[in-house]
């Protein structure tokens, strides 16, 4: 992927002042990163933005610091390599599209073409019992056979065994992040998500860097419904995540 792309991204998705949905809304009014970064301060406030960030996102572009190691950032891509997809990019999952607060951003590593196509979320307890680990192991196989890829949250317990039976039965599988794409979480998943990577692939809306914190994972879960068809609930209590 094109360094300055990228780079490009990195810089738009840290700007104080600019929120996931702002930053949305101002790359599909302008078609492209880079002619959001071409349109302006006058355009930039005409989009929401407020002046202090409109001054910042300039001086930014013009090669002034920034809050964020974008340096480092990049770096982080690059090692794992990871491309990142905007919300204006033909690559850009059509479904997730659609959803009311989309990111604006996805960072992915594996197989991105696999977002636009047909998905089945499979989701479930961190402690799942036996009998749910087998029934999402035998609905995962099923629906790879039906030609549908599986989409999860790379979480123990349900979410590992439908990534895991997916990739056994010869499918494809998609495991949404609630981390930076440069982190794993758990990180016993480590060796699964390079599984993932191998015959399918991880996706993140969250930059590099991001840790695990709690209020990623409603975020998460979003994503892993905007994407698929549908979403199976294989074992969960009443008020879990699921």
């Amino acid at each position: 992927m094109d360094p300055a792309h990228v780079r490009l991204c990195l810089q738009l998705h840290a700007v104080p002042g600019i929120t996931e949905t702002l930053l949305a809304r101002m790359l599909l009014h302008c078609g492209s990163p880079q002619a959001l970064a071409a349109g302006g301060p006058a355009l930039w406030r005409e989009l929401g933005l407020a002046p202090a960030a409109a001054q910042a996102l300039a001086r930014i572009l013009r090669g002034g610091s920034h809050p964020i190691d974008i340096d480092a950032q990049q770096s982080s891509l690059a090692r794992v390599g990871a491309e990142v997809v905007p919300i204006t990019a033909v690559g850009y999952p059509p479904l997730l599209r659609t959803i009311p607060d989309p990111p604006p951003l996805l960072y992915v590593r594996g197989d991105s073409g696999l977002l636009a196509q047909a998905q089945l979320a499979m989701v479930g307890s961190r402690r799942a019992s036996p009998a749910g680990v087998r029934a999402a192991q035998d609905l995962a196989a099923q629906a790879v056979r039906a030609g549908l890829h599986i989409t999860s949250g790379l979480a123990r317990g349900i979410d590992g065994a439908a990534h895991r039976a997916a990739l056994a039965a010869g499918g494809r599988s998609v495991a949404v992040m609630a981390t930076g794409i440069d982190q794993v979480y758990p990180y016993r998943h480590r060796g699964l998500a390079a599984d993932l990577v191998e015959a399918g692939c991880l996706v993140s809306e969250f930059p590099p860097g991001v840790a695990p914190l709690q209020h990623n994972f409603p975020r998460r879960n979003r994503i892993i419904s905007g994407l698929s068809l549908g979403v199976v609930v294989v074992e969960a209590a009443l008020p879990s995540g699921s």
